[in-house]
């Protein structure tokens, strides 16, 4: 029987060299490229991944955004809004009426900045102005000060006329205290006679003379009627401490004394108002008691008067009618007061001044001789 040989796959018993080639087949094939017969992949899932996903932090944002409270309110900076604090009202209440006014964007901020900065107890009552855009540190400073922090500063200069004074209130206020009201509220005496009892004495007369000049605050709760009691209660406080006995010895109630120093105010100069008092009071004990102040139809007119005007019969020319003019022509000075109530002690009848000052005269003789 033929003996059968075994068949062997050739692969089965590998020699030492068959297997060294297959290990370096399997080394060569991993660093192989095989990029250029592998499919290519679409990267329109990673485009639309990155879109979501900015179009997700986008919408968040906004929402974190939209959601924060605003500090800065609505109203305009060129426009302004009062609010009132009243006794008893709350830091919430404050706050609230910030945010109606749209002076804050958000009245839980305010509440929170007023708190931590421990101001939270002393928002002093009263009434405020405060323009738009105002920073939320300014209206506390205001509001811890009080009211007198956002009031408007008004300036009258000694010898202003009510006239004047009345438009400059109008002026400093933006017309929320018109020129009419002032003077409708400063038209008669005896509206504040019970008050202020030293404006009695000018019965129905207006308070020209008593509207005292020195440097108001106005502040967005005031109107013209208490614009005027600031004045006189002014007035009544730097006057207290007149002596009033040499006017009075004279013949002239404390009013009278008021008209005399409105016209030496006019015709005198800071450094000559005693003189010029002594002047008046010489005429007006004279045989003939003609103050012929040019200043006093001045008022009356309303501009340096013509040699007509002065002399013209009107209840201002103080050529025509002997005494004193029936009102004070302006709101004179401390200095002016003062001098009326100690005038120098001259024999001078008349005064004379041009651009090199001031001559006074006992003669008429001489006067003329000052300007001849």
């Amino acid at each position: 029987m033929p003996l059968r040989q075994k068949q062997v796959p050739i692969s089965s018993k590998n020699s030492r060299a068959a297997r060294t080639a297959h290990a370096r087949a399997r080394q060569e094939f991993k660093t192989y490229d095989t990029s250029a017969i592998q499919p290519k992949r679409s990267r329109a899932p990673y485009i639309v991944v990155a879109a979501i996903i900015v179009v997700v932090a986008v919408a968040v944002a906004f929402v974190i955004v939209g959601c924060q409270p605003k500090a800065e309110g609505s109203l305009p900076a060129d426009e302004q809004a009062i609010i009132t604090v009243d006794q008893g009202d709350t830091l919430a209440d404050v706050a609230a009426a910030l945010e109606a006014a749209g002076l804050v964007g958000d009245a839980g901020v305010f509440s929170d900045f007023v708190q931590r900065e421990g101001h939270a107890a002393v928002i002093i009552p009263g009434s405020y102005s405060f323009n738009g855009k105002t920073p939320m540190a300014d209206i506390l400073s205001a509001l811890i000060v009080g009211p007198q922090a956002t009031g408007i500063s008004l300036t009258i200069p000694e010898g202003y006329t009510r006239e004047a004074i009345a438009q400059a209130v109008d002026d400093a206020t933006d017309g929320r205290i018109g020129r009419e009201q002032f003077l409708e509220a400063s038209r008669q005496a005896s509206w504040y006679a019970e008050e202020f009892p030293f404006v009695a004495e000018a019965g129905d007369n207006s308070l020209e003379g008593f509207l005292f000049p020195k440097t108001y605050t106005i502040t967005a709760a005031d109107d013209a009627a208490a614009l005027v009691r600031m004045m006189l209660a002014q007035y009544q406080t730097d006057t207290a401490g007149l002596d009033w006995a040499y006017p009075e010895s004279q013949g002239l109630n404390r009013y009278q004394a008021l008209i005399l120093a409105s016209i030496v105010e006019k015709e005198a100069t800071a450094d000559n108002r005693a003189t010029v008092a002594s002047v008046f009071y010489n005429r007006l004990a004279s045989e003939r008691p003609y103050l012929e102040s040019d200043a006093t139809t001045a008022y009356e007119v309303g501009h340096d008067p013509t040699a007509e005007e002065v002399h013209a019969d009107t209840p201002f020319s103080t050529y025509t009618n002997p005494g004193l003019p029936p009102t004070p022509i302006c709101n004179p000075s401390l200095a002016a007061l003062q001098a009326v109530c100690a005038p120098e002690q001259t024999d001078y009848m008349y005064f004379y001044f041009d651009e090199n000052g001031y001559t006074f005269s006992v003669t008429y003789e001489d006067h003329q001789q000052t300007y001849s």
